[in-house]
């Protein structure tokens, strides 16, 4: 049996760059061994696979080429561009059943944001922790490095500016090592440029050593600006891959209460169609 495996590019720049991801919609069952074969062979960070769901519109399951994962901004967004390139789209909102639960998509003309969970703080951590895992003089130290999630755990990095971050040298065998250490999908560092906020990614626990656009890694550090930097924005605009040669950008959209507290984190961006592959799922054992 051969199926057609797409591919998008999801959080792109000016129709650029961006993240790619496999995309699968599954008419057959497969197998965790197939969907894990299929993502090792096409090689990038993510495919989802996308099925019918009984309390959704669609169930979402995303795949690493080392594992499955609960959660994928870029290949969520990836998976929604495909469906409107394919006109499977009708309406403006759909919910997606994941491993993290029932969440929204909503479309406004070609921006497919996707809704993310409360974001949850965890440990702030010590800087002299990193000292292995690249230069600490690189290090902001007027912020927390702390953990936060909206879906995913990272381990949110401030550094000093743009210079220092794009010319940062990670080691990724310590960088896994403290993953593992802490159960975090990775490190996003992060540094300021005027009104520009410049992001790089680091997740080598899941054979990702650098990424080009992170939807849940940007879910939480923007929560963790409101919180940490009481940093408030209509829209917070995140830029990423600049340092892998594929501009990105990320917007992510906070509703809070009357008391400023976070009741709702949308992570959002552009798209495009990029490929169709053919997988031959026979050979897969």
């Amino acid at each position: 049996m051969t199926i057609s495996v797409y591919v998008a590019s999801a959080f792109s720049k000016d129709h650029k760059g961006g993240n790619k991801a496999g995309v699968v919609l599954m008419e057959n069952p497969l197998t965790t061994t197939q969907k894990m074969a299929i993502a090792k062979q096409l090689g990038y960070a993510e495919t989802a696979f996308i099925s019918e769901s009984a309390s959704a519109d669609y169930k979402f399951e995303y795949f690493t080429p080392k594992e499955e994962v609960d959660l994928c901004g870029h290949a969520t967004i990836g998976s929604f561009t495909i469906l409107k390139h394919l006109k499977k789209l009708f309406r403006s909102r759909y919910t997606i059943e994941t491993n993290s639960g029932v969440l929204t998509i909503t479309i406004k003309d070609d921006i497919i944001f996707m809704e993310q969970n409360k974001p949850i703080f965890y440990d702030i951590l010590s800087s002299n922790e990193f000292s292995d895992c690249f230069d600490i003089k690189d290090i902001n130290n007027q912020y927390p490095i702390q953990i936060v999630s909206t879906g995913l755990k990272d381990i949110l990095i401030p550094i000093k500016n743009e210079i220092r971050l794009d010319e940062l040298q990670p080691n990724f065998e310590k960088i896994k090592e403290i993953s593992k250490y802490y159960t975090v999908v990775g490190m996003h560092l992060y540094a300021f440029k005027d009104d520009r906020i410049i992001c790089r990614n680091f997740a080598p626990l899941y054979d990702i050593n650098e990424e080009a656009a992170t939807g849940t890694s940007n879910g939480a550090l923007a929560c963790y600006l409101h919180e940490q930097h009481s940093l408030q924005k209509e829209i917070y605009v995140f830029e990423q891959g600049y340092s892998l040669g594929s501009p990105s950008e990320i917007l992510v959209k906070l509703a809070t209460d009357s008391k400023n507290e976070i009741e709702k984190v949308y992570v959002g961006g552009k798209g495009y169609y990029c490929e169709t592959k053919c997988i031959d799922v026979e050979e897969i054992k």
